[in-house]
């Protein structure tokens, strides 16, 4: 009892730090959300792009100069790219046009073999890309440059897309804010006062803005939905050991690389699946059921409107629960199915769950991949240094190393092995609940977009996200509009397991609803 109320003593104070603290910064600036999209091939698809590139209805080329000038065009307010190759990506677009404009197509440019033909791509700064930087925020990698590809990438490519930026994230990947030493700080689309997320913050971000058609995130505890959230777009996080994580820097190692997903982030929800397919691969997509039809009427449908109360995080506001009760009603109306509320109560361990999994299976620690392989990194030294504008450490990264040191001396091996069992007994209950005919709808995250700083108080609150990678569950993010403020609001749909096409098909009904991603206003 005693510490129920402590923790819901330190989540009121930590809401009214925050808050008080916010008004008094950003409460008197403008809003500045970037400029409306004036060139009609930003609003389409990867896929409407590529098939209108291959019909010859449209040029390469114009879709690259197209997308390069809105990028040039947002940059200034979101600060979301961090390394270009603008000239060598319109090279690309000639050649493929040229090839189109001849006539004479060779096979590995195929409908079958490169669907994403002539269409430019992004991805975050931690997937390498040959030529490009590949820091990951740390300030000893800035000079650093890729010798060769992500496998992620190296599929994109192979698939037609022609690579044209990388984005910002936050330092070493492990953190909701999309900030750095090298980089600085990426600014939200729809309120440039307000977080993109993160590690794929800076991803999310230039999605939003029109920057980019279709684009590549990783997520160990939220890096692909939280951003995603944010910025009001689709991303989609795979069944465990679906996607190759090969590429990334840091790389997560054993048992974490299971916890880690490499997944498709975009604006329309028509680009999620066949993305997903390219990144897969024939390995990977042997394991799953994309070719069934979903009989959207015939599945089972749950929703959870938050982790039970469990004074970890942030209480799920009003707008949000408001919202995913909306996608509730609409599925019950549209489909003439019941959708069950219900609580699974182990939702209350997610925090701990996932921090115990995260240490027990940590091979390097998050202090040694600061040092990136030079003199050690102690934490404590660095805080004072931060102190005085003298460290190379964000404050998050260096609160991370802090915590992960007291948790190596608070949290004993008994009490570590029966969170991790407990995470066990968690999966089997979604396994009793959704068998595999299931979907959840599940909040991506307690509030709208925070403003800058603001998850220094409220650290806990990707809880909702970081628990299904332990659980190695397929989650589709959904944006279900915007608030009365113009910032979007979303929900995570959730499958078991292997049900991938099961969390897109209802991906793709809501967007009909609800519209999917919004231009931001």
């Amino acid at each position: 009892m005693v510490l129920a109320i402590l923790k819901s003593l330190a989540r009121v104070l930590s809401t009214i730090i925050s808050t008080v603290i916010a008004f008094l910064i950003y409460g008197w600036r403008p809003r500045n959300p970037v400029p409306p999209v004036q060139n009609s091939l930003l609003l389409m698809s990867g896929t409407t792009l590529a098939r209108k590139i291959r019909n010859r209805e449209i040029t390469s080329v114009e879709v690259l100069k197209a997308y390069i000038n809105r990028i040039q065009e947002v940059e200034p307010i979101i600060n979301a790219v961090v390394c270009d190759r603008f000239d060598e990506a319109l090279k690309e677009a000639r050649y493929i046009d040229k090839v189109l404009d001849s006539g004479n197509v060779p096979a590995y440019y195929s409908r079958e073999k490169a669907p994403f033909l002539g269409v430019p791509f992004t991805t975050k700064e931690a997937f390498a890309h040959k030529g490009m930087t590949n820091t990951s925020g740390l300030v000893s990698r800035k000079n650093m440059l890729c010798t060769k590809d992500a496998a992620v990438v190296a599929r994109m490519k192979e698939a037609g897309a022609i690579p044209i930026a990388v984005t910002n994230c936050s330092e070493l990947c492990m953190w909701y804010e999309s900030s750095n030493f090298i980089y600085g700080r990426s600014n939200n689309p729809y309120d440039a006062r307000r977080i993109v997320g993160g590690s794929s913050g800076g991803e999310g971000a230039l999605h939003a803005a029109s920057g980019t058609p279709i684009g590549i995130g990783s997520d160990i505890g939220g890096s692909i939905r939280m951003p995603c959230f944010f910025n009001g777009i689709f991303g989609h996080k795979p069944s465990s050991g679906i996607i190759p994580n090969f590429g990334q820097f840091p790389m997560a190692t054993g048992k974490r690389n299971d916890f880690l997903s490499t997944g498709p982030m975009c604006r329309f929800a028509e680009d999620l699946e066949p993305m997903f397919r390219v990144l897969a691969g024939e390995e990977g997509l042997s394991k799953l059921k994309m070719d069934t039809t979903v009989d959207l009427k015939s599945l089972r449908y749950f929703t959870i409107v938050d982790d039970g109360d469990a004074g970890y995080c942030s209480r799920v506001s009003q707008e949000l629960r408001d919202a995913q009760a909306k996608a509730a009603k609409y599925i019950e109306e549209s489909l003439n199915v019941p959708v069950v509320k219900t609580m699974v109560h182990r939702l209350r361990l997610s925090l701990p769950i996932w921090s115990a999994m995260m240490s027990k299976h940590g091979e390097v620690s998050f202090t040694d991949l600061m040092t990136d392989g030079g003199p050690q990194v102690y934490p404590a030294w660095e805080l004072l240094k931060w102190v005085f504008q003298l460290s190379n450490h964000t404050l998050p990264a260096i609160g991370l190393g802090i915590v992960e040191k007291f948790d190596e001396m608070m949290m004993s091996k008994d009490l570590q092995e029966r969170l991790c069992k407990a995470s066990d007994k968690l999966r089997r209950d979604f396994e009793e609940l959704l068998g595999s005919d299931g979907v959840l709808l599940y909040p991506s995250h307690p509030k709208v977009a925070p403003y800058h700083n603001s998850p220094l108080f409220t650290p806990m609150n990707f809880a909702y996200t970081g628990i299904f990678n332990m659980m190695g569950f397929p989650v589709t993010q959904v944006p279900l509009g915007l608030n009365a403020d113009g910032v979007p609001l979303g929900v995570q749909v959730i499958a078991l397991t292997h049900n991938d096409h099961l969390t897109m098909a209802v991906a793709r009904k809501l967007e009909e609803a609800f519209g999917g991603w919004k231009e931001p206003v």
